[in-house]
């Protein structure tokens, strides 16, 4: 491992998105969209149109399993609860649908552990549509479910009406989205997340095998969903925490079952190769200092949220150089903890990390002497 001393440069800026555009090396895929997220900052790897709007098929399951988890982690569900598969769910979501099923029986009731499992495992459509409809009646009023926690979780270039991903015009996602909910989806719902990497699932007496063929080459692959459908193709929302740092991986556009496989797998693998892990600051070291206007102090610390390590790309050259942004002025009362700012980490020039930066202590408000003392600064310097 390599040490470094970072040089930092303070840059009063409004705060960028966690997940701002970051082209670490050169690398390409066959998918039309794609991005690689690193799950601890958010921090965008790679990108290729990952905000241009695109059908996200059965990948979209994704919210719907965050909805799910989130009505069970409030206890406003329980595993064991038993729903009712419907004619709408039998006949649009069974087998005469010809789409992804678990080969549900009209009338019968399923427990909704087992209708989550379907809907990872075998994305059954039949148990997406019985899950949106035991929770909110129908799926029109579970898709007003989703779209507010797709709010609340940051999702900007999202829609959702039905809970299966069947086409739908006002259905839409983009890459960077469907990251964004498989991120908040690890984080969030850890006791949840294995399912993801079962192999199989039988219902019914009838077996069907997980439809992420890289859970089983060996390349530490965990989740997450797959998707296709004619018109959009085939794409693939997968993770990884195999060398210890947890990537996020969608692609989507592709051909075919087999070059959505490779073209993940070329994703990931080089995520997790191309990069060296470097330790910069330890838990509770200061990064820098923040201005704070008319506060107790004129400053407050910047530290990370434990210790703060580097991902920078192997071969790079003028690495790393980094920035620290933050929106003046800063106003009190500041608490500990609070996110001011965030570390911007380059090398040749091109952002690779970005990584929120937090209060180190309080800051109070100030009396009325350094209230003036500080307007006087701002009308003689200015604090931009």
């Amino acid at each position: 491992m390599r040490n470094f001393n970072l040089i930092i440069v303070i840059v009063l800026a409004a705060l960028s998105a966690l997940a701002q555009p970051a082209f670490a090396q050169e690398f390409d895929t066959k998918a039309p969209f794609a991005v690689l997220m690193d799950y601890e900052s958010g921090t965008i790897l790679f990108n290729k149109n990952a905000d241009e709007r695109l059908e996200p098929a059965s990948m979209s399951k994704l919210m719907t399993l965050a909805v799910v988890f989130d009505q069970l982690q409030q206890k406003k569900l329980n595993e064991t609860d038993e729903f009712f598969i419907s004619e709408h769910a039998w006949r649009d979501g069974g087998a005469s649908s010809g789409g992804s099923t678990m080969f549900a029986v009209l009338n019968s009731k399923i427990p909704v552990i087992d209708l989550i499992r379907s809907v990872i495992v075998q994305s059954g459509n039949d148990a997406a549509i019985a899950l949106a409809e035991g929770i909110a009646g129908t799926e029109v009023s579970f898709a007003q479910m989703e779209n507010r926690l797709a709010k609340e979780i940051g999702l900007k270039g999202s829609n959702f009406v039905n809970a299966t991903g069947l086409p739908d015009p006002d259905q839409y996602s983009t890459a960077r989205d469907l990251a964004t909910i498989a991120r908040f989806i690890i984080a969030q719902f850890p006791e949840y997340y294995p399912i993801f990497s079962e192999k199989e699932f039988t219902w019914n007496k009838i077996r069907q095998m997980n439809r992420n063929s890289l859970l089983e080459i060996g390349i530490g692959v965990d989740g997450l969903k797959t998707g296709h459908t004619e018109e959009a193709g085939y794409g693939e929302v997968v993770s990884t925490a195999a060398t210890g740092r947890r990537l996020i991986g969608v692609l989507h556009g592709l051909k075919s079952m087999s070059e959505r496989a490779e073209e993940a797998r070329k994703l990931i693998t080089w995520g997790t190769r191309g990069f060296e892990l470097v330790p910069v600051y330890p838990e509770g070291k200061v990064v820098t200092y923040a201005n704070v206007y008319g506060g107790s102090s004129g400053q407050v610390s910047l530290v990370g949220n434990g210790s703060i390590d580097l991902f920078l790309p192997k071969g790079a050259e003028n690495c790393p150089q980094a920035t620290v942004t933050y929106k003046a002025p800063i106003l009190p009362p500041v608490r500990k903890g609070d996110q001011l700012a965030e570390l911007n980490v380059m090398c040749s020039g091109k952002v690779v990390q970005v990584t929120p930066l937090y209060a180190g202590e309080d800051v109070a408000e100030g009396d009325i002497v350094r209230k003036a003392t500080d307007a006087l600064k701002e009308l003689a310097l200015g604090w931009m």
